[in-house]
């Protein structure tokens, strides 16, 4: 065992050091500048004051600058008493991996290395997220705790220790430090044959059920390769662009209509197999289809809830279903439906870390494509993706005529995301506050054919500890159950994204198989009436439709 000689590093802070939802998320430049990580892992780890001897997880999803990061965290690690450090092979781990590999393991934490969705290479985008011991983010107290320490830090520590081989699975020595380079797949593969039907699903692979997975050269990767094809027997072919690469082959890791286009016309094309899916950067996020059809993110949180007791790992019921605010309550009307609770939380997957420890939840959802369960703290993209398969599996019907089974059970809410990115960030925050101040006066103002109800600025009082979360997104609530959210997001590194939430639900017995778009024009008309959005921003047209 090699000798621990810590170093202190003398530094000064960095502004801007603030984690948003997913942690601190900066271009790779700013990362790359000297002592700017270094700061704030110091930062992450005076917060959390790890015992001595504990236990710590690295991983990410493969981008640019992943490996540079990852070996000074493991040197910080050690000079801050880590006894042991668990590394994806290569610096690969999923973000519901990391999740369960803290989990599994007994590790006092984890750093998950990803910007997630975001783009990544040398121009691009790079991020840190902290996860505790529930395999879940870091709470807001530990978050704001992290950058106010980062306002005032003064030295960092190290060991002067050569790299590890990240390559190479097995343990080293590093100053006192043991550095396990384990398989990146296996432990996941592995909780997943024990949530799932596998054997009901090779059976349907047998008999013809096809799948296209579109990985995105990102993350998942590695895992729909083993899993999908290795284990479950689709054919050689079905993962696409399954090699993780630090650019993302030059792609937008975001599984969407515009950056899995072709996994979209695929679907949509006269040879379309039974059902395609892709994951993101980091792997916790999801895109379904079926032949024909694209299943919103609110739809599928929905038509998993209705249907997890097939899998063997639900079968004894749901104890509850979570979802973001912005998500539609598509999931609420199953929840009433099985007469269990339903939780509408702010966004973002660590408000829903307290209803799951507490068994409060089993599922749980957001709009923006996260699904996951109480398997992990963390959503899980490919966990979805096998909760479906495991459904059509079981039910032997195509995605189309579950869908259409589903909305005539409990009606349809036709929604969608229309995202305004790289806004300047004063005129971002123009438009909410000027809407913000207009709310007071807007129940009962007519907006075309609509009547406006209520109208509100989110606040969240946490069910399990009490805490109180406000302004997490403005409401405006129509009479019939229509509503439009606007709201800010946090997940991006260049200037504000404004991302307006737009909902319409059609009841039992109504027109439950119309185009989304037409369904939508009239709050669409009064979203952009009531925010002021091309007045303020210039835009005639959203950069993304979700």
């Amino acid at each position: 065992m090699s000798t621990l000689t810590v170093i202190a590093k003398p530094t000064t802070p960095f502004a801007g050091q603030k984690p948003g939802t997913s942690g601190l998320r900066k271009k790779v430049k700013i990362f790359a500048q000297e002592n700017y990580a270094e700061n704030f892992i110091q930062s992450v780890f005076d917060v959390v004051k790890p015992e001595k001897g504990a236990t710590l997880v690295i991983g990410g999803d493969g981008r640019y600058h992943n490996r540079t990061v990852i070996q000074q965290a493991i040197r910080i690690a050690a000079a801050n008493g880590y006894g042991r450090v668990l590394v994806g092979q290569g610096g690969i781990l999923s973000t519901p991996a990391a999740s369960h590999v803290i989990r599994h393991y007994g590790a006092s934490g984890g750093l998950v290395l990803s910007a997630s969705h975001n783009p990544g290479g040398p121009d691009e985008d790079f991020g840190i997220k902290y996860n505790i011991a529930n395999g879940g983010p870091a709470p807001e107290g530990i978050t704001d705790a992290v950058y106010e320490r980062t306002t005032n830090i003064d030295r960092w520590l190290t060991v002067d220790t050569p790299d590890v081989d990240l390559d190479v699975q097995g343990s080293t020595d590093v100053a006192g430090l043991t550095v396990e380079v384990i398989d990146s797949v296996a432990d996941y593969a592995t909780l997943m044959e024990s949530l799932f039907d596998f054997d009901a699903i090779r059976a349907a692979v047998k008999d013809g059920l096809s799948m296209t997975f579109d990985a995105m050269h990102a993350v998942t990767g590695p895992y729909a390769h083993e899993i999908l094809e290795k284990r479950l027997g689709f054919k050689p072919g079905t993962v696409r662009n399954g090699t993780p690469l630090e650019d993302f082959g030059g792609h937008h890791p975001d599984p969407n209509m515009v950056h899995a286009k072709v996994l979209f016309d695929t679907m949509f094309g006269p040879d379309a197999p039974a059902f395609g899916a892709a994951s993101d950067g980091d792997g916790d996020r999801n895109l379904i289809l079926g032949k024909g059809i694209f299943v919103t993110p609110s739809d599928s949180l929905a038509m998993l809830a209705a249907n997890a007791h097939l899998a063997p790992a639900y079968k004894g019921g749901l104890k509850g279903i979570a979802r973001s605010m912005p998500t539609s309550a598509a999931a609420d009307l199953v929840a009433k439906a099985l007469g269990i609770p339903a939780f509408e939380t702010p966004t973002g997957w660590k408000f829903f870390g307290n209803l799951l420890d507490a068994g409060m939840a089993t599922i749980c959802g957001e709009e923006s494509a996260g699904t996951g369960s109480d398997h992990v703290r963390e959503k899980d993209g490919l966990w979805a993706v096998l909760l479906w398969l495991n459904i059509l599996a079981v039910r032997q019907i195509p995605v189309c005529d579950l869908a259409a089974e589903h909305w005539a059970t409990y009606g349809r809410n036709y929604y969608a995301r229309h995202d305004y990115e790289a806004l300047p960030t004063d005129v971002a925050n123009a438009l909410i506050a000027e809407l913000t101040a207009s709310l007071p006066a807007l129940p009962g103002k007519v907006v075309g054919p609509l009547t406006i109800a209520t109208a509100d600025s989110f606040s969240y009082t946490d069910p399990v500890d009490g805490s109180v979360s406000k302004n997490q997104g403005l409401r405006i609530l129509f009479e019939g159950g229509s509503r439009i959210v606007f709201r800010l997001s946090g997940t991006g590194t260049e200037g504000a994204t404004l991302r307006v939430y737009l909902e319409r639900y059609e009841p039992v017995g109504g027109n439950l198989a119309a185009q989304t778009p037409d369904m939508l024009a009239d709050l669409i008309a009064a979203a952009q009436e009531l925010a002021g959005i091309t007045r303020h921003t210039g835009r005639t047209e959203p950069d993304v439709i979700t």
